[in-house]
């Protein structure tokens, strides 16, 4: 049993996937703050401010502490969660048609190790139909994503080829946690 110290629904389904036995809490914090140089080391930073916050309120005595964070970038830039539809509009034709890289930093603590990783998944997008972008835009399910993408959802269809595990890209590396648990 662990504790994840995320809302993420979609990490908790991954865990479950994995067949991981956990409890869901975490306490926020704010990214916003965060000036990086690379998107490692924002990533990295994201996951360190998480991790302190959360271990300051749970420790990881009763259950090993989980935290993770994700960041996408293409052509150079941080794409961060979107602010409004026009955000996300534009960092996702950021992404239409070239190299995206996701990359997914977590931090485990139990009492008997400490395991960091920053797992990086490429994905190389085909262009994308504006139809069906503004189909997703409309939908929503952008709100509250990294570059506002879903690999497991609206890119999906558009993806020519990757390189990496998918559970990084959907923000938590399953297989490197597995290795060390």
């Amino acid at each position: 049993m662990l504790r994840l110290a995320s809302s993420s629904i979609t990490r908790a389904m991954l865990l479950k996937n994995a067949g991981v036995a956990f409890i869901q809490e975490s306490i926020d914090f704010d990214e916003d703050s965060i000036v990086a140089s690379s998107p490692k080391n924002f990533v990295y930073q994201a996951t360190l401010g998480k991790y302190e916050a959360n271990l300051k309120a749970f420790g990881y005595e009763d259950y090993p502490l989980l935290v993770a964070d994700t960041v996408v970038t293409s052509q150079g830039q941080i794409l961060r969660k979107a602010k409004c539809v026009d955000d996300a509009r534009n960092i996702l034709m950021t992404q239409s048609g070239n190299i995206t890289s996701i990359i997914t930093c977590l931090i485990y603590q139990s009492k008997e190790k400490k395991l960091i990783d920053i797992s990086q998944t490429d994905y190389i997008f085909d262009d994308f139909d504006q139809d069906d972008l503004e189909k997703y835009l409309d939908s929503g399910e952008w709100r509250g994503k990294a570059g506002a993408c879903m690999v497991e959802g609206f890119c999906k269809s558009y993806i020519k080829e990757v390189r990496g595990y998918e559970s990084t890209a959907m923000g938590l590396s399953v297989e490197v946690l597995e290795a060390f648990m």
